[in-house]
């Protein structure tokens, strides 16, 4: 098992969750996060004053996944979150030892 772990930028959720779900993922976890990479933020006006966002909004999207799904995940993320320019976002992918589905008790690839 997988656990696959995208950072994307906000607006291209609707789109990564219909590439995932026309692939057959079954669940995701979505949390709003904030934070930078390369860009390092950028400036805006607010009232005629400069600022600097240093953190910018970002979506973290986490799907545990069997490892025959990997690379259709990956792909789908990849194509479904691009848009060409600096900040699209990263995917992690890390080793996912033990899930369990504390309604039914089940376990590994059955609770996914």
């Amino acid at each position: 098992m997988k656990l696959v772990t995208a950072v994307i930028k906000p607006f291209k959720l609707d789109d990564v969750r219909e590439a995932l779900s026309d692939i057959g993922v079954q669940g995701i976890t979505v949390t709003e996060v904030k934070g930078f990479g390369r860009q390092k933020g950028h400036t805006e006006l607010y009232r005629g004053a400069e600022y600097v966002v240093d953190f910018l909004p970002k979506v973290k999207i986490d799907i545990a996944i069997s490892d025959e799904q990997l690379d259709q995940v990956i792909e789908a993320i990849t194509k479904a979150a691009n848009t060409g320019k600096i900040g699209d976002g990263k995917i992690f992918v890390t080793a996912l030892e033990q899930a369990i589905r504390i309604r039914t008790g089940e376990s590994g690839v059955d609770a996914i």
